[in-house]
């Protein structure tokens, strides 16, 4: 089932059939365990027409897994709460609409594919890394961006990949009130 908008052409319907069934298997299974033959029997059409429209599986999955964290500009954090605010960004972005569907996408693929691995890296230096150093003024931020990301992908590995029952049962704001002062800590300790 689709959900495509019934104003788009047939080429952009299909188009976008081939990502959400992309997405839907890649999430599931990962980039190795998706195979292009499956992602066309999801939508239903020809394996010919996922080359056509991508032009192979890495253009699929690449298409598949574009990300925008749309963090907050820096300057409107204030620097008393940021560790909060950004554990509630990255619960609102994992937890939010379909457009995250990346996020485990990638996180599930980037042990063993080397695209997953580059995306989730230039994610890194063009989103996360920025903002943390408009926050922090520390020479050191990419370094406490690094210690925060690997804090919020582990909770994400836990929570929204493995379904460990204690986090899954917390509520946003239990999170908050616990991981919120360990990222506060990165930004600002010495």
């Amino acid at each position: 089932m689709t959900r495509t908008n019934p104003k788009l052409s047939k080429s952009e319907k299909t188009r976008q059939a081939i990502l959400e069934a992309a997405q839907k298997l890649f999430y599931e299974r990962g980039f190795d365990g998706a195979s292009v033959r499956q992602i066309a029997q999801e939508v239903p059409i020809d394996p010919a027409m996922i080359m056509r429209y991508f032009g192979s599986k890495e253009g699929l999955f690449s298409a598949a897994v574009m990300i925008d964290l749309k963090l907050p500009d820096p300057d409107t954090i204030p620097r008393d709460k940021a560790g909060a605010g950004l554990v509630r960004h990255f619960l609102n972005v994992w937890e939010g609409d379909r457009s995250a569907i990346g996020l485990p996408i990638l996180l599930r693929s980037a042990v063993s594919n080397q695209d997953a691995s580059d995306k989730i890296h230039a994610i890194f230096a063009k989103q996360v890394a920025p903002t943390i150093a408009g926050i922090t003024s520390a020479d050191d931020a990419d370094t406490r961006a690094g210690l925060i990301v690997s804090q919020l992908f582990g909770l994400a590995l836990c929570r929204y990949i493995l379904k460990l029952p204690p986090l899954v049962d917390m509520t946003q704001d239990e999170i908050i009130s616990r991981i919120g002062p360990v990222v506060q800590g990165h930004l600002w300790r010495d």
